[in-house]
């Protein structure tokens, strides 16, 4: 049974002069709230970028929502190369768990191989192939994140058409040969803030484990950091995460960017630009101080801060909270292919 509480997630991170989240309907425009011009991006860009991540240090074999062997494939065909790898792999056992999720042991194991599975969920369905049965199941993850917004207007850079000397469409005459033409959509400067839930009830659907949580701790910083280099996504920088855990599965404060208060420059081009407020999120913190098991945090030093102080330290400095928070990364080497697994 897993041991995991509830817990709540403030994820925020800069963009400039990139596109965090294209809208494909759009010509790939950022995605804005047209009447109030805040910037926004999907979850799927977020859990995206912890996903390669893994995919990148370890492999596709940790991950249910990925390509195989580079080429994007059908659920069938992902889960044909599960069932290869659960056949190898003597340290999982096949769940002997049926019925509504599927008629096949290897379905219901996937959370156990699978991180992404485990933290976020998966839809899984295979169809039936000669005398074999199809095979489905559907977990919810426990670890889910609102769509991010921007904590002030943004504005979009005026697009320029970008060009390509490859062919894009070729006419009957082999001479007559055309060049792709687009749009280059950019944000001035956007910083953009996430809230996520750890729900300690559907931990225990999937198996989350704690080490999962403080995996999910050290690397969605990197993840953003690293994965954010190709030519439209550089230019992002995280500058605060962090996770509120709680001593049951019952506590949640809400949405933690409602706490969060700002200001900033008629024309945000930059950091430097906007000033972030704490103090109505601390207040909220001290009401609950016995509900509160841990604050976990990490902030870049870019951050203004309307109190002129780091949340890190004004936290620390909270008689409510002393000694129950926890600067991160977690000491320990968390992130690694043992951790990856559960093990019966």
């Amino acid at each position: 049974m897993s041991d995991v509480k509830n817990s709540e997630i403030l994820f925020i991170y800069g963009a400039k002069l990139c596109n965090p989240n294209g809208d494909p309907d759009e010509e790939n425009k950022p995605r804005m709230d047209p009447r109030t011009n805040i910037n926004l991006v999907s979850d799927l860009r977020l859990k995206r970028y912890f996903r390669d991540y893994i995919i990148k240090k370890f492999g596709e074999k940790y991950v249910w929502v990925t390509t195989v062997e580079g080429k994007n494939v059908t659920s069938d065909e992902r889960g044909e190369k599960l069932r290869e790898q659960l056949t190898d792999d003597k340290t999982v056992k096949l769940s002997k768990e049926k019925g509504k999720r599927g008629d096949t042991d290897w379905v219901t194991t996937v959370p156990k191989l699978c991180i992404d599975a485990r933290m976020f969920g998966a839809t899984i369905a295979i169809r039936a192939k000669g005398k074999e049965k199809g095979a489905s199941a559907n977990f919810t993850g426990p670890v889910q994140f609102s769509w991010g917004y921007s904590l002030h207007p943004v504005e979009i850079v005026e697009s320029s058409t970008i060009t390509s000397i490859f062919v894009g469409r070729e006419a009957r005459e082999e001479e007559e040969r055309y060049g792709t033409m687009g749009r280059d959509w950019r944000v001035y400067y956007s910083l953009i803030a996430f809230y996520g839930i750890v729900s300690g009830m559907r931990a225990l659907d999937t198996r989350l484990t704690e080490t999962d949580a403080k995996i999910l701790d050290n690397a969605l910083w990197d993840a953003l950091k690293l994965g954010a280099t190709t030519r439209s996504k550089i230019g992002q920088e995280p500058h605060l995460y962090l996770r509120v855990e709680y001593k049951d599965k019952e506590t949640l404060i809400g949405d933690l960017r409602y706490y969060i208060d700002g200001e900033w420059e008629k024309q945000v081009r930059g950091i430097a630009d906007i000033k972030l407020g704490y103090s109505r999120f601390l207040e909220k913190l001290k009401e609950l101080e016995n509900r509160i098991e841990k604050v976990y945090i990490m902030e870049s030093g870019e951050i203004s801060w309307i109190e002129k102080k780091k949340l890190t330290e004004a936290l620390e400095e909270t008689e409510e909270l002393k000694g129950i928070v926890v600067k991160l990364p977690h000491e320990g080497d968390f992130l690694n292919e043992q951790n990856l697994i559960i093990s019966d």
